[in-house]
């Protein structure tokens, strides 16, 4: 049985109920550059033991669309009713609990007292409905998610709740005619899968937790949570090859967020250190085949450019254990993998956390 390839035509086979259809042309890469390959699932796995991971879901920002219906909320002051808590407040008035709480320095857990005159900031504020990830909400109003998050205040470990409302920085969005145009404007990153890439919890709903060998999709409605620590004892090459690309600026002045590393396609490779798998697929062009798993201790490490994956978003890795097969995928210029360590949001240099060698 042949392994899942992750194309979109076969993104969009609903758990398998619908034929696969042929992966779409090549990408165009830069100009002078030739176009960035597919991803390839009949190269073989060079030393793995071929088990297919299970045909990836569509992500939540795919299956839950949102519409950018935010509220409009003028700047006022209110004063505390018997009875009254900060949600009570927020429900009244329309704005975020973190937005109040933040414009009159109360601090968790938030309390307040009757007759307390409270200052409601401006904003349009949108109400977070199950399943709706920080991606799909971003999307949905041409807005990145980054700004969304840094307006927030949002922190580890991202997880939205139905029921919050989250303040929408920028412009009043245009009107309905806008909203693929406005779908279409935004771009996919890292930093979006990482801090909005989960669906919204649902009331007294728990995370789900990773499994080890998945038979099937994880649902794109289930949210996974991260690891709280990092295990083991540090973190571990990748794969074994020469950087041909180092961390930070390039000659041409472009920024790169990790190192590149060059290896003969269907190389495998390994998860760093233990973790569960935020995000497998293509989503990104530039990167082409992606794994994304989530280590613990805010620590991410992030494997482009491959031509084959081999895991599942909410499967848990072991260190060592192969992810993905290299490959040229995205804007390669080479078979190379493209590997990335983040602490946080912010990306650090992998060979400052990697054994010597």
């Amino acid at each position: 049985m042949r392994a899942a390839a992750i194309g979109v035509g076969m993104a969009l086979a609903l758990a398998g109920c619908i034929p696969a259809v042929d992966p779409p042309p090549r990408p165009i890469g830069p100009a002078g550059q030739e176009p960035p390959a597919p991803l390839d699932d009949d190269r073989p796995a060079r030393g793995v033991v071929d088990v297919p991971a299970p045909r990836p879901a569509r992500p939540s920002w795919e299956t839950r669309p949102v519409a950018a219906d935010a509220q409009e909320v003028p700047e006022s002051t209110v004063t505390v009713r018997r009875g009254e808590g900060l949600r009570a407040v927020a429900e009244r008035t329309g704005a975020s609990v973190d937005a109040i709480a933040r414009a009159n320095g109360i601090a968790p857990p938030y309390v307040i007292r009757v007759g307390q005159r409270l200052t409601v900031p401006a904003g349009r504020y949108h109400l977070v409905r199950p399943g709706q990830s920080g991606i799909a909400i971003a999307r949905a109003y041409g807005v990145p998610w980054p700004r969304i998050v840094t307006a927030n205040a949002l922190a580890e470990p991202y997880l939205l709740n139905a029921g919050q409302r989250v303040l929408i920085p920028g412009d009043e969005p245009a009107g309905p005619s806008r909203a693929a145009e406005r779908a279409a404007a935004f771009r996919l990153d890292v930093d979006s899968i990482l801090t909005g890439g989960e669906p919204a919890l649902a009331a007294n709903q728990a995370p789900t937790r990773p499994v080890s060998r998945p038979t099937r999709p994880l649902p794109s409605s289930a949210a996974v949570a991260p690891p709280v620590r990092l295990a083991g004892g540090g973190f571990v090459w990748p794969v074994q090859g020469r950087v041909v690309k180092r961390f930070g600026p390039g000659a041409s002045g472009e920024r790169n967020d990790g190192i590149k590393i060059a290896v003969p396609i269907g190389t495998p490779v390994g998860s760093v250190a233990d973790g569960v798998v935020a995000y497998a697929g293509d989503g990104i062009a530039a990167l082409g085949g992606l794994v994304i798993v989530k280590h613990g201790g805010g620590w991410t490490s992030v494997y482009g450019h491959a031509s084959r994956l081999l895991v599942s978003r909410g499967q848990s890795v072991k260190r060592g254990q192969a992810v993905a097969l290299s490959g040229d995928t995205g804007f390669a210029d080479r078979p190379e993998l493209h590997f990335e360590l983040r602490k946080g949001r912010t990306p650090v240099d992998p060979q400052t956390q990697l054994p010597q060698r």
